[in-house]
């Protein structure tokens, strides 16, 4: 068992499973993020956002072949909520 702490990394519903939910810079690169708690994960994305917990390797090794940035570890709310669709 590895002794790296497990992160709480958003994602998304996909047509067969769950994707990790990817994110822009200012600058426009794709990212990831992930937190340290799910309070922490609340209160950025909101309580419907689903998520996951991997360890910071294993997010990584998801991540390598995406072209994605890199991972942002407790973002401090600069992000937008998911938006709220209703029938």
């Amino acid at each position: 068992m590895s002794d790296q702490p497990l992160l709480y990394v958003p994602v998304r519903p996909g047509a067969c499973a769950l994707a990790l939910r990817l994110f822009r810079t200012p600058s426009g690169r794709r990212t990831s993020v992930a937190f340290t708690s799910s309070p922490r994960l609340a209160r950025v994305l909101g309580t419907e956002q689903p998520w996951i917990r991997l360890s910071e390797p294993a997010l990584r090794g998801m991540l390598k072949d995406l072209g994605v940035a890199g991972i942002v570890i407790d973002p401090a709310g600069t992000m937008d909520r998911p938006i709220s669709r209703t029938a």
